[in-house]
């Protein structure tokens, strides 16, 4: 009388094991991209909100302290897009980053954003 076993075989286990270190791998590598996205969207609300009333120059003067401050480098003061909607400044940017994955396999991410969202 014997009972059927049951689990994962070893086959499975290590293919599994493969999904989720290839997962982890890619995490690694596109997670930076994504933090710097994010530093940038601060870095460009903060602009956005210090020069509610001034110039076009003081929106990108402001940008660019924060930018050297949080050591951003991907996107320049001349890169932003500045307009006013409804008596609000808006600061929009967008950029692409590409992230080498492995051997000659990259992954191209284009980034945009504004102030008010």
């Amino acid at each position: 009388m014997y009972r059927r076993q049951r689990g994962l075989s070893i086959t499975t286990l290590l293919l599994v094991a493969v999904v989720i270190v290839f997962g982890a791998i890619g995490f690694m590598k596109i997670g930076p991209a994504y933090k710097e996205y994010f530093e940038v969207k601060r870095a460009i609300s903060a602009a956005a909100q210090e020069g509610r009333t001034g110039t076009v120059a003081e929106v990108r003067k402001g940008f660019e302290r924060r930018a050297i401050i949080d050591n951003i480098d991907v996107i320049g003061p001349q890169d932003l897009e500045i307009s006013k909607e409804g008596g609000e400044v808006v600061v929009s940017f967008s950029y692409s980053k590409k992230v080498g994955l492995f051997g000659n396999v990259s992954l191209l991410i284009e980034f945009a954003g504004a102030s008010n969202q």
